[in-house]
């Protein structure tokens, strides 16, 4: 190799920075000695920002070109000025190339419940999650306040700070937003922007701005979720009392000894009706005029039991069907029954009208 062989190398510099990790938001070009040399060509690409720190200070600030750096002007000292120290400069100067893209997919949600007031169902805790995305807006800023002298910054060093910004301020805006939590779900895109806003001052200190920010899910706790999986349930049933009417003929039409007493019941209505109806004519022929017959009164509606064991529910049961089954020890007086109008389980030793069942005992045998 010749001397002007050497010299070029010494002169020629191309300074650039291909990323593939896509998490890495700022990273420092390692040169041996960190000297920077007299007409090197310095490439920064599309989604990058070079950054110049000569001696301790920063610089100057590249946007996406071509640069080479030879001018007098450039802050920098290179080793051609220095040729008498054989090519090494006491002047240091540094490159740190900032990653300019957004970084997208980035998860924050709430660690503890958000309490606020809402104006149907009084102070509730909430929980959301969501994604937001971040990128650097400012290099030269995000290189003072945040990286310093690392040189090679991911997203996951400042990813849980800025998570705990959302969430403050996230509790900040749900708590004074004043919107009830049924129309939550309809509101979680202005929510987003809401809370985006009031970030964007506080992430511009260091240099950063939040392009978007989602709220994927804004839930309740479990038990508050299941009152008003009830309360939805009752609306839908409309009219209680015509509903618990249809559930007992449903479970005598089950039931055996229902369906029979449903079937004699219209029998003799039917059988009251045709004697009324072939007597009438008949008898209207010198006969003195009769009081109008009184119908009556209904059959009182049987009632039908439900009975909770291990936790789960079974029947409807009538009373005959509970009947057979006290006979067969599969009901005992210490069983938890309910049936429609009664407040809560009871034990049917407890219920006077289901007690009698275990009272009946059959006669003495013959020659006893």
């Amino acid at each position: 190799m010749g001397i002007f062989d050497f010299l070029s190398g010494e002169f020629i510099d191309v300074i650039h920075w291909v990323d593939d990790s896509r998490d890495t938001m700022v990273w420092r070009f390692e040169r041996e000695g960190h000297e920077i040399k007299y007409g090197a060509k310095l490439t920064v690409r599309e989604g990058q920002a070079a950054v110049f720190v000569h001696e301790g200070q920063l610089a100057d600030v590249f946007t996406p070109g071509l640069y080479m750096l030879e001018t007098n002007n450039m802050p920098i000292m290179t080793t051609l000025n220095h040729w008498d120290h054989g090519f090494r400069s006491p002047f240091k100067s540094e490159i740190y190339f900032v990653n300019t893209t957004r970084f997208q997919n980035l998860k924050w949600g709430t660690k503890n419940p958000v309490i606020c007031r809402d104006p149907e169902f009084g102070p509730v805790r909430l929980r959301a999650f969501g994604t937001y995305s971040v990128r650097v807006t400012d290099p030269a800023r995000f290189l003072v306040e945040i990286v310093g002298t690392d040189g090679e910054f991911t997203m996951d060093e400042i990813s849980y700070q800025i998570r705990n910004i959302i969430v403050q301020e996230f509790s900040r805006t749900i708590a004074r937003a004043g919107i009830p939590v049924m129309d939550m779900a309809a509101n979680t895109r202005e929510l987003g922007q809401l809370v985006a806003r009031e970030i964007e001052p506080q992430l511009a200190q260091y240099g950063l701005s939040l392009p978007e920010l989602y709220v994927e899910n804004i839930s309740l706790p479990p038990a508050v979720e299941e009152v008003m999986d009830k309360r939805s349930s009752m609306g839908v049933i409309g009219n209680l009392g015509e509903y618990m009417q249809f559930q007992t003929a449903e479970a005598l039409g089950r039931d055996g000894a229902g369906a029979g007493a449903i079937q004699a019941g219209m029998g003799a209505a039917m059988g009251m009706q045709i004697a009324n109806q072939a007597s009438g004519p008949w008898s209207a022929v010198n006969a003195a005029p009769q009081p109008a017959a009184i119908a009556p009164p209904p059959p009182p509606v049987e009632h039908v039991w439900h009975i909770a064991e291990n936790g789960q529910t079974t029947g409807p049961f009538s009373k005959a069907k509970l009947g057979r089954m006290a006979a067969e020890g599969e009901l005992t007086r210490e069983t938890y029954v309910w049936t429609a109008g009664q407040d809560g389980w009871m034990r049917a030793g407890d219920v006077m009208e289901l007690a009698q069942l275990f009272t009946i005992l059959p006669p003495p045998p013959p020659g006893a």
